[in-house]
């Protein structure tokens, strides 16, 4: 039923998807799956469903995670052994060392791992990339690299479908996935033009998930702590600049200690300015230790990715990228208000 679903990898040819399925549908092996530094939910949702269905193969399958997720990501009903290599190194170089393959989702280059980025270079056997991001960095043997899907777990089904492995999808593989597409879609408010994209949803559905417990899990399990920190960003923290479509948020870590900032806290802050009326662009700034981090959002055809490249060592979609700064908080909120006449063309341009 799941392979009647026909669709062609734009950037991956037929020899790169039959090795693959020699390599994962063949011989049981050593797997491990490493997932971007921070992950969100589509990275951490496309690992653990990629791991459940390699692991109901009879692949020994471990996750290594750069560092910690966030609680509201932590409900997954899964029986893969999941690693925090920032907490765990000695079982983490382990599974490394014991690996025949290595799997990356959901980034394209080594350094978004983290402290786990010299470890993936340096790693001599077999390295598969499956990601949505564009422009990859060419550092493992396969590459799977699809920017036309809205998440990688969307294109792990594809490829699950395509290697001959669909019919190990469980109920905890099928949730852990729609949970990825759920999160990098914005619960369907972007990165939604292609029908592939709620195809697969369809055909996940009939795995029996329960998408409102999802929708809960992931949207309605925040600490009353986050809900202040939101609502003092909104009242206090966000400037909105008409005259340019745009809005910005800024946050120090001295507020952030304020309201007792837990991982993934601050996650979805950046969409709340798109909802003002005709605001196409908006802009987070989270000041950490040594770098001000970068979230970009926009809606029409504003080009978040290229502001992102050209001025904040970041990149990502044409509607969500990421970035960073070395700069100081306030230099980098100055810094981006000093950009703005140069895009307002783009941005008056922009349409909705």
């Amino acid at each position: 039923m799941h392979n009647q679903i026909i669709t062609v990898l734009k950037n991956t040819g037929l020899e790169i998807l039959t090795s693959v399925k020699h390599i994962l549908a063949e011989a049981k092996l050593n797997v491990v799956i490493v997932p971007h530094e921070n992950p969100d939910g589509d990275a951490i949702g496309s690992a653990i469903g990629l791991a459940e269905i390699l692991a109901n193969f009879g692949h020994r399958v471990n996750i290594v995670t750069p560092n910690d997720y966030p609680e509201f990501l932590k409900w997954f009903a899964s029986k893969v052994n999941i690693i925090n290599y920032d907490i765990d190194k000695k079982a983490g170089k382990s599974a490394f060392k014991d690996a025949d393959i290595l799997i990356i989702v959901d980034f394209n280059e080594a350094s978004r791992a983290g402290k786990l980025g010299k470890k993936l270079l340096e790693f001599s056997k077999i390295k598969i990339l499956i990601d949505h991001h564009p422009y990859p960095t060419n550092f493992c043997d396969f590459m799977i690299s699809e920017p036309e899907y809205s998440s990688t777990a969307e294109l792990i089904f594809d490829i699950i479908n395509k290697i001959g492995l669909e019919k190990h999808i469980t109920q905890n593989a099928a949730e852990a996935l729609y949970t990825g597409i759920l999160t990098d879609t914005g619960a369907f408010n972007h990165n939604t033009s292609r029908p592939n994209t709620f195809k697969v949803v369809s055909e996940l559905m009939k795995f029996g998930i329960d998408t409102e417990k999802i929708q809960s899990g992931v949207y309605h399990n925040f600490s009353a702590n986050r809900m202040k920190l939101l609502g003092y960003c909104l009242n206090e923290k966000m400037v909105v600049y008409p005259e340019y479509r745009a809005a910005v948020i800024t946050i120090s870590k001295e507020e952030l200690k304020q309201f007792d900032f837990k991982s993934g806290d601050t996650e979805g802050f950046v969409n709340y300015p798109l909802s003002i009326k005709n605001i196409v662009f908006s802009v987070l700034f989270i000041e950490k230790e040594n770098l001000v981090k970068a979230s970009f959002r926009s809606k029409g055809n504003f080009p978040t990715n290229k502001f992102a490249k050209e001025h904040f060592n970041g990149g990502g979609h044409l509607n969500a990228s990421g970035g960073e700064s070395k700069l100081s908080l306030k230099a980098t909120s100055e810094k981006f208000t000093q950009l703005l006449p140069e895009f307002k063309h783009l941005l008056l341009d922009t349409k909705i």
